[in-house]
């Protein structure tokens, strides 16, 4: 009997966040901060799931000097831990306002960064060091190609 090969190639990236305060985490992500929910769960002892829809999902993988690095730009100092959540928002100050608003706190309001884009940090409901960023349109225009 021939074995069947598949391909191992990646297809979704799902972040697990255990919130202990469910619905404000809940309230921040798919509410405030607009991510669309796809489904939702729930199991015979009380437990939930929902799961929304984040756009597209990259990995970056980054070294601690890097991170230093990132942090410092951002923030000041180093903040986060191994694990930080990145989200691409359309206007960086809006959503950090409205974020705040919701409950998260502001670790540090937008600030312009050397690679083009704006960058806030917060920490929000469920328990994540959160950046909001948007990327400045031609921020890349004048950056060589890496594939050239």
């Amino acid at each position: 009997m021939a074995s069947i090969t598949r391909d191992p190639r990646v297809t979704e990236l799902r972040l697990v966040v255990t919130a202990t305060d469910y619905d404000a985490a809940v309230r921040f992500y798919r509410d405030v901060l607009g991510m669309p929910q796809g489904a939702a769960f729930t199991s015979g002892d009380g437990g939930q799931v929902v799961i929304l829809d984040a756009g597209r999902a990259t990995i970056e993988l980054a070294n601690p000097a890097h991170a230093d690095y990132v942090d410092e730009v951002e923030v000041g100092r180093r903040v986060a831990g191994h694990l930080r959540v990145a989200l691409a928002v359309e206007d960086t100050a809006a959503a950090t306002e409205q974020a705040e608003r919701a409950g998260a706190e502001v670790v540090a309001p937008p600030t312009t960064t050397p690679w083009g884009s704006s960058n806030a940090r917060l920490d929000a409901p469920g328990g994540l060091h959160i950046t909001l960023f948007s990327q400045e349109a031609d921020a890349f225009e004048d950056q060589p190609d890496p594939t050239a």
